[in-house]
């Protein structure tokens, strides 16, 4: 008894379908990276602006307070300066009693200008 063999259909067998047939959903990954690319460059581009104007007030501000520095300090001595007389006022006012007393004689004889290292503050208890 002879079997018979199966073979093949004439013309053969259809391709075996190993490749997944998805449809293509999105750009391609260049074209989110090229679009990623830009907006990082747009904001490095904003970040160099702003910290330019940055740069440019803080240069402002520095020259502004250099050039008002000397105006500052007159006002300072001006200041000094009424200090002095209404202490030498003060002084005067409570030594007038002491014939022997100098008004404003320095304490050291030193020849040398020296400022006081405190500051006397009027009553507070008796102006409340």
């Amino acid at each position: 008894m002879a079997t018979s063999q199966d073979l093949p259909p004439k013309g053969g067998y259809d391709a075996i379908q190993w490749r997944r047939n998805l449809p293509s959903r999105g750009f391609r990954p260049s074209i989110y990276l090229g679009i990623m690319g830009a907006i990082s460059l747009f904001g490095f581009w904003r970040l160099s602006v702003a910290m330019r104007i940055a740069r440019e007030e803080k240069r402002e501000k520095t020259w502004a307070r250099i050039h008002l520095l000397p105006v500052l300090q007159a006002e300072a001595d001006r200041d000094a300066l009424r200090r002095h007389y209404a202490t030498l006022e003060r002084e005067k006012a409570i030594m007038k009693d002491h014939p022997d007393w100098a008004d404003g004689k320095p304490v050291y004889h030193d020849g040398r200008l020296h400022l006081p290292s405190f500051v006397i503050l009027e009553d507070t208890k008796s102006a409340r």
